[in-house]
Protein backbone atom coordinates (compact mmCIF):
# COMPACT_ATOMS: atom_id res chain seq x y z
CA UNK A 1 0.00 0.00 0.00
CA UNK A 2 1.24 3.44 -0.88
CA UNK A 3 1.88 6.01 1.83
CA UNK A 4 -0.41 8.81 0.66
CA UNK A 5 1.45 11.68 2.34
CA UNK A 6 4.82 10.59 0.93
CA UNK A 7 3.26 10.13 -2.50
CA UNK A 8 1.81 13.64 -2.32
CA UNK A 9 5.22 15.07 -1.41
CA UNK A 10 6.86 13.31 -4.35
CA UNK A 11 4.07 14.47 -6.64
CA UNK A 12 4.56 18.10 -5.58
CA UNK A 13 8.32 17.77 -6.13
CA UNK A 14 7.74 16.40 -9.64
CA UNK A 15 5.36 19.24 -10.47
CA UNK A 16 7.75 21.86 -9.05
CA UNK A 17 10.73 20.54 -11.00
CA UNK A 18 8.80 19.29 -14.07
CA UNK A 19 10.98 16.21 -13.95
CA UNK A 20 10.72 12.46 -13.52
CA UNK A 21 14.38 12.10 -12.61
CA UNK A 22 13.85 9.78 -9.66
CA UNK A 23 13.02 6.16 -10.31
CA UNK A 24 10.45 6.15 -7.50
CA UNK A 25 8.49 8.89 -9.22
CA UNK A 26 7.59 6.59 -12.07
CA UNK A 27 6.21 4.13 -9.52
CA UNK A 28 4.67 6.54 -7.01
CA UNK A 29 2.77 8.81 -9.41
CA UNK A 30 0.85 5.97 -11.10
CA UNK A 31 0.07 4.48 -7.68
CA UNK A 32 -1.20 7.85 -6.40
CA UNK A 33 -3.22 8.34 -9.59
CA UNK A 34 -4.73 4.90 -9.10
CA UNK A 35 -5.52 5.65 -5.48
CA UNK A 36 -7.26 8.90 -6.46
CA UNK A 37 -8.86 7.43 -9.57
CA UNK A 38 -7.58 10.12 -11.95
CA UNK A 39 -4.67 10.74 -14.30
CA UNK A 40 -2.38 13.32 -12.71
CA UNK A 41 0.27 14.10 -15.30
CA UNK A 42 0.80 14.10 -19.02
CA UNK A 43 4.42 13.29 -19.71
CA UNK A 44 6.13 13.90 -23.03
CA UNK A 45 9.78 13.82 -24.02
CA UNK A 46 10.11 17.54 -23.39
CA UNK A 47 7.80 18.35 -20.50
CA UNK A 48 5.48 17.22 -17.76
CA UNK A 49 2.11 18.95 -17.49
CA UNK A 50 -0.73 18.66 -15.03
CA UNK A 51 -4.12 17.35 -15.99
CA UNK A 52 -7.13 19.43 -14.96
CA UNK A 53 -7.83 16.91 -12.20
CA UNK A 54 -4.30 17.23 -10.85
CA UNK A 55 -4.52 21.03 -10.86
CA UNK A 56 -7.66 20.78 -8.74
CA UNK A 57 -5.96 18.27 -6.43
Amino acid sequence: MIDRVQAMRIFVRIVDTSSFTRATATTIVPALASLLGVQLLVRTIRKVTLTAEAAAY
